[in-house]
């Protein structure tokens, strides 16, 4: 099968999972392009096309351009409604799109707040111990909220894999790289077996690869 497109993107990254994920479970191809970073997304060719300048992003083969990786991965879904990414039904549907927005805004938003005020962004001086705390209690809350909904089906919508479950499985690997060591992760044991059961497809078990977990939460470095 050729492929459908092509894709700038990091295997890495979690939003590239989605994508790679979606049409791994679709039996379509994506076509995985070469990637620098700082360097490819400065290029003119790229720029030409994508002028936001981030990655994922998606050119397909009739030249339709897209970034936001779950709207990459949605479009991709769409391309096989027979394989129930999507869901079966208007409801089914509505509740894929729910997780998404759950996962994206109630859990990942966090992570990345975290990772980006601790280890990233925010001079040492600016660090506050309360502001950390708050919004981790913030993606604390979500996932107590996921724990308590998470075997209501054999996955999150239904009794097969769908899009929120590929998204839900990449928010949560993220999370416990950076924000959930082994502790944490000790009081949400349903949200981790569900977990392991999507990454355990074989369709999709390389694409997520290991787990590479922390075993404690990222964490101010000290000055020496």
């Amino acid at each position: 099968m050729a492929p459908i497109g092509s894709l700038w993107g990091l295997p890495r990254q979690s939003q590239t999972k989605y994508i790679l994920s979606a049409a791994a479970i679709a039996g379509l191809e994506v076509d995985l392009q070469p990637f620098e970073f700082g360097v490819t997304t400065k290029s003119p060719e790229f720029l030409d096309k994508f002028p936001f300048a981030k990655i994922p992003a998606f050119e397909g083969k009739d030249g339709f351009t897209l970034v936001e990786g779950s709207s990459i991965a949605r479009y991709v879904a769409s391309l096989a409604p027979e394989s129930g990414l999507l869901g079966r039904s208007i409801k089914d549907a509505a509740l894929v799109d729910q997780w998404i927005h759950f996962a994206e805004h109630e859990i990942n938003a966090f992570t990345n707040l975290i990772w980006m005020f601790v280890d990233r962004f925010a001079p040492e001086k600016a660090y506050s111990e309360s502001i950390h705390k708050a919004v981790f209690e913030r993606q604390e809350r979500s996932i107590k909220f996921l724990e308590q909904h998470i075997d209501l089906h054999e996955f999150i919508v239904c009794d097969e894999i769908t899009l929120a479950d590929i998204i839900l499985a990449g928010v949560i690997q993220r999370a416990a790289r950076i924000t959930l060591g082994a502790a944490e992760r000790a009081l949400y044991s349903k949200v981790f077996t569900y977990y392991e059961k999507v990454v355990a497809d074989p369709r999709i078990k390389d694409i997520f690869g290991a787990a590479d977990f922390v075993e404690v939460p990222i964490a101010p470095k000290k000055a020496e």
